[in-house]
């Protein structure tokens, strides 16, 4: 069942990935990482990626609204993505970059706002494909209620039954134990054929 109520184009219009249903906190402390501006998306295994969103076209550079913000690990209290990722922080709510024709505070502030501190939200970005084996393809991700939501090696929300989750108390890179991998959030309402939102209570 999707979420009850309804918007003009179905939530889908926004360029921001993340709906904000029950805010925790939104967080600006600390300064992004340069790697934040530049990196690929997906950053790490494009077999894994999802396109359900339609948010990822290799264009778009830098974190992206609805990728988990880590904090990094090259010191003077920075966050950003994957690269020097060593611990999960939350949510990003916006593209570091902008869109075109928007407006660009993350490029002009240097400030990479995500949500933290529990909350409830609706995010349309996510892994689709996981459970990746040398030599084989990527098979289909199925979610389900009261499942723990994790983040993938491309800093995006995934099942904690995917074993392509990522540790986050240690570098992101390499492999890593499901049973290490931090709860970002509780899956409250799966994807189907009217939403293709992931809503959540955030965990972290």
């Amino acid at each position: 069942m999707a979420l009850l109520g309804q918007a003009s184009g179905g939530f889908t219009e926004s360029s921001s990935a993340l709906r904000i249903l029950h805010v925790g906190v939104r967080n600006t402390v600390g300064q992004l990482s340069s790697s934040a501006f530049t990196q690929t998306n997906p950053p790490t295994n494009v077999a894994a990626s999802t396109e359900a969103s339609g948010l990822l076209d290799g264009v778009v550079r830098g974190v992206l609204s609805g990728s988990v913000a880590f904090a990094d690990n090259t010191g003077d209290n920075t966050h950003g993505g994957v690269a020097n990722a060593v611990a999960v922080l939350g949510v990003f709510i916006n593209n570091a970059v902008g869109n075109a024709f928007e407006n660009q505070p993350g490029v002009a502030s240097n400030r990479g706002p995500y949500v933290s501190a529990q909350g409830t939200y609706a995010n349309r970005l996510y892994e689709t494909k996981g459970n990746l084996v040398v030599g084989a393809g990527a098979t289909d991700l199925t979610y389900a209620v009261g499942a723990s939501l994790c983040a993938s090696i491309n800093g995006y929300l995934t099942s904690s039954s995917n074993a392509n989750v990522t540790d986050a108390d240690v570098t992101i890179a390499g492999a890593v134990s499901k049973a290490t991998a931090l709860t970002v959030g509780i899956l409250k309402i799966v994807p189907d054929s009217n939403s293709d939102e992931l809503v959540y209570d955030q965990r972290i």
